[in-house]
């Protein structure tokens, strides 16, 4: 059944590892904010510090709920989900509370310097983790579930077969933070006490969408005010025109059912990776039986020929 950790359990860093996507959870203290339920993905993103701490890059974004229910005093309380939607189901829960890390502070710029930030990066949002809720059961043994609803085993969870990251965010945020680059350039020639805010730059969409939340709650405090010009690391494949031929190429290899058998045995891996020793040998043994059981059929009743 489902089992509750103060920790990362060490064998189920390499799962989370391989998944594609998360959900972040948060909500205001009032009874009557709003609950919030954000999906993150981009590969690159997310960060195990240790098995009691992760910390995700935040990328821009029409909203800014997390950010605000994390600063809310007394609050900080945030849920990050996990579901495997290859290979055997399972979903896990970290529980625990979140701290934000704003672009243009030193703490933001010691886990994300210039050469490692991506386009759009606002904040790192750090995780201290104090309960960590996961199952990875059998049919067999699912035939009372008593535990929890905070542990699913996820067989109500469809199978979906992985694309790729979309690079469109990347790709507009790299255009906002190109504006913003060469208006800081102007105004450094002309007066440099000005602030470095381009008009369609990353700053100016800062405070026009993330520095409240939907309940009025105050969110972002500092990266817009900031005088550090966004500058991000060059692009590794996820966006810009490499990022772009990488879409379309996959999207073609869908329409035409050509995916290639490289690419099922990286999915295949990924799988094995994301199982845990016992697992890896009930995976072994029904496959060894599968074949023992074929090779009987065959001897007794014959080929097809």
């Amino acid at each position: 059944m489902g089992k509750f950790y103060e920790s990362i359990p060490p064998n189920l860093i390499k799962w989370i590892e391989a998944q594609q996507m998360f959900w972040v959870a948060s909500a205001p203290l009032g009874g009557e904010g709003h609950v919030n339920i954000s999906p993150k993905g981009l590969k690159g993103t997310l960060h195990i510090a240790s098995e009691s701490q992760v910390w995700y890059e935040d990328m821009t974004g029409s909203g800014s709920e997390t950010m605000a229910h994390l600063r809310e005093l007394g609050n900080g309380r945030m849920t990050i989900m996990f579901c495997a939607f290859e290979g055997a189901p399972r979903i896990m829960r970290l529980f625990g509370h979140g701290r934000v890390l704003e672009f243009g502070t030193p703490e933001y710029e010691e886990l994300l310097p210039p050469d490692v930030r991506h386009p759009g990066s606002r904040c790192a949002v750090v995780v201290d983790i104090h309960k960590v809720g996961t199952v990875r059961i059998s049919l067999a043994s699912c035939t009372f579930c008593p535990s929890p609803v905070a542990q699913s085993c996820g067989f109500g969870v469809p199978q979906y077969a992985f694309l790729s990251h979309r690079p469109t965010l990347y790709n507009w945020c790299a255009q906002l933070e190109a504006a913003e680059r060469e208006h800081g350039v102007a105004n450094d020639i002309v007066d440099s006490s000005k602030p470095h805010v381009a008009e369609k730059g990353l700053k100016a969409y800062w405070i026009k969408e993330n520095l409240k939340s939907m309940d009025g709650l105050p969110a972002m405090k500092a990266a817009h005010t900031s005088r550090t010009t966004p500058v991000h690391g060059p692009p590794r494949g996820e966006w810009g025109k490499e990022g772009k031929e990488l879409l379309q190429s996959d999207k073609q290899d869908v329409v035409n059912g050509s995916v290639s058998a490289a690419v099922g045995l990286q999915k295949l891996k990924t799988v094995i990776d994301g199982l845990d020793g016992s697992e890896v040998t009930r995976l072994v043994i029904a496959f060894s039986l599968g074949v023992a059981i074929t090779a009987v059929y065959i001897q007794t009743v014959g080929g097809p020929c």
